[in-house]
């Protein structure tokens, strides 16, 4: 892959990263998902075909403000995900719970 070629991958993730906050900001984990997909897709096409070369210090320069833009993005996704993902995580802990003491003390039971 040469580094024209490099830099559209990773330009590819910051735009999908882009879309994926903007999903995560809407609440659309549906969205979300299918759009993560894709940046792990994209990901693996870096690992796999991107050489340790020298890159010219302008092609260099874009890379990193391109990886500082999909890291922050990804940090601001975690913000949005990790405080549902906790609630969600409780909302299964108190079913499962409610499930436990139904199947213990029988029907009955009005969690």
């Amino acid at each position: 892959m040469n580094s024209l070629e490099l830099i559209s991958v990773y330009e590819n993730v910051a735009a999908i990263t882009a879309k994926m906050l903007d999903a995560a900001r809407l609440a659309d984990w549906d969205l979300l998902e299918r759009l993560e997909s894709d940046c792990s897709f994209q990901v693996q096409r870096l690992r796999e075909n991107e050489m340790p070369v020298e890159l010219p210090i302008e092609i260099r320069e874009k890379k990193i403000r391109v990886i500082k833009k999909i890291l922050s993005d990804d940090k601001e996704i975690r913000n949005i995900t990790e405080p549902w993902m906790a609630q969600l995580a409780n909302l299964m802990k108190n079913s499962n719970t409610t499930l436990k003491l139904s199947q213990t003390y029988g029907a009955n039971y009005a969690g």
